[in-house]
């Protein structure tokens, strides 16, 4: 790992590098999309190749397929997979339930699919992650295109009586244009600041005509490790509290992760 890394980024390859320890070979695996996930696809790719780890992988978007085939992981469709061993995502909030907020890269619809086909899901994450009360990080939605306004008017109609702290809905932009996600859809941020009963808020928008999926992943995460700048860890599950801590050291930055993209 180059060792000019911010303590965030130090904080996310630790975690990655934890958690691809869990990975066995023969496993089918699930790769999440995001900063995060992608250090775990370049741990797991060293392993690959340092250890002739032989596992398939469903990525749950386009550039982490793409960065898996680089690093020499063979991928499959979750079709030709049927079911997975174990699922590794980040997530851009995680509670004391192990509930999450996901979707902050736009891949929320893959990676909920692919995260309940799976025997388990490890979430990794910097400790900054960790929430008392999920909503401080926006809300993604996706929605078809089609109707799009009538849509959003829907949700924000159904966000007055949900138990929220805010009501306020934007568009995601990519530049000048709406972002689209990898099935063409849109994604609607819902900023509420607190979300009071994430089941019944996660329940109620999918009920909305044109909603696809919302980022709010409630009882599917079995186990999160929590990364910190110093190179600690723990890892942590809802039945168990902590289960493991410990440290990991840094490698020099002459090693297949100087020459990746993010």
């Amino acid at each position: 790992m180059p060792t000019d890394l911010s303590p965030i980024e130090k904080a996310k390859f630790v975690a990655a590098k934890r958690a691809s320890q869990l990975v066995e070979d023969g496993m089918r695996v699930g790769l999440g999309t995001g900063s995060t996930a992608a250090w775990l696809v370049r741990c797991l790719g060293e392993r690959v190749r340092d250890e002739g780890l032989q596992i398939t992988a469903v990525p749950t978007s386009i550039r982490t397929a793409e960065l898996a085939r680089e690093v020499g992981i063979e991928v499959v469709t979750l079709d030709q997979a049927k079911w997975l061993d174990l699922t590794i995502d980040g997530a851009d909030e995680f509670d004391p339930q192990l509930g999450l907020i996901k979707g902050g890269g736009g891949a929320l619809l893959q990676e909920k699919i692919v995260a309940t086909a799976s025997d388990t899901m490890v979430v990794i994450a910097d400790a900054g992650k960790e929430v008392a009360t999920l909503g401080a990080f926006p809300l993604p939605v996706e929605v078809i295109p089609f109707g799009f306004q009538t849509t959003r008017a829907l949700v924000e109609e159904t966000l007055g009586s949900m138990d929220v702290l805010g009501r306020e809905t934007a568009l995601r932009m990519d530049g000048d244009a709406p972002f689209v996600t990898d099935e063409g859809n849109r994604i609607l941020d819902l900023h509420l600041k607190r979300i009071g009963n994430a089941r019944q808020t996660a329940l109620a928008l999918n009920q909305i005509p044109g909603v696809v999926e919302n980022g709010l992943f409630i009882d599917i995460c079995d186990r999160v490790i929590i990364g910190y700048g110093d190179g600690r860890i723990e890892m942590r599950d809802l039945d168990n509290g902590p289960v493991e801590t410990g440290r990991l050291d840094f490698v020099d930055s002459d090693n297949i992760f100087a020459d990746l993209p993010d």
